[in-house]
């Protein structure tokens, strides 16, 4: 396909709504939401697309009840070993994990670093989680990184621009297209990097976000004008 996305960002949302639909447990949801991840990953190859970056918990989901939070932090340390063991799945993608990931259980964190570790020198593709993620919290969090070098004296403030401020946040990369399932609005996801993203709403729930549904986004995008203001 001609024209594709070199990076694209997926808010992946309606894994408990999916859930009660079929009755189920609502936290059931987000297993079934991790293996369309992996599928989505052989996607992003299949048509070579570099970079994914997917909005996988919120700084606000660490309000959910104790029972989900506790079976969600069981799920992404499995997610996460078992994504470091599968050689053929990662291979060629580097994994990076962006937000405040600090406030994760430590079994969590572990899990992630393992995984970044081990993918840090892949190539070409890149795939980011953003978790513990909001893109307020991102913004705020850079300020106080260029703070911290003015107060040190490593940087002049007269030479803080764009290219300083982007170079200081979680991710220095700006998605060509968002895709968000179910809702249509972006939640704080990319707040800064997503000024001239394309946005694409599909109103599927995640869970059942399929193929051609992602290939349906891309043929929307190859359509688009991309004037950046011009």
């Amino acid at each position: 396909m001609d024209a594709v996305p070199k990076h694209i960002g997926i808010i992946v949302d309606g894994n408990r709504r999916f859930a009660k639909r079929l009755m189920a447990k609502p936290w059931k949801g987000h297993e079934w939401g991790y293996e369309k991840i992996k599928k989505t990953m052989d996607w992003c190859k299949e048509f070579d697309i570099r970079e994914l970056t997917l909005y996988t918990f919120s700084l606000e989901n660490f309000e959910r009840p104790k029972d989900e939070f506790d079976y969600l932090m069981n799920l992404f340390e499995k997610a996460f070993i078992e994504l470091k063991n599968e050689e053929e799945k990662v291979k060629n993608i580097c994994v990076r994990f962006i937000g405040r990931i600090q406030m994760f259980p430590e079994k969590v964190q572990k899990a992630m670093r393992e995984l970044m570790e081990k993918t840090k020198n892949n190539s070409p593709f890149k795939i980011n989680f953003a978790m513990a993620y909001s893109g307020r919290a991102e913004i705020i969090d850079a300020i106080k990184k260029i703070t911290e070098q003015v107060q040190a004296g490593t940087l002049d403030i007269k030479s803080i621009n764009e290219e300083v401020f982007g170079k200081n946040l979680y991710l220095n990369s700006d998605p060509d297209m968002i895709i968000r399932t179910s809702e249509k609005r972006l939640s704080g996801f990319l707040t800064w990097q997503s000024v001239y993203s394309e946005i694409v709403f599909v109103n599927n729930l995640w869970p059942e976000f399929e193929k051609e549904d992602f290939i349906s986004c891309l043929e929307d995008f190859k359509q688009r004008k991309r004037r950046f203001g011009k």
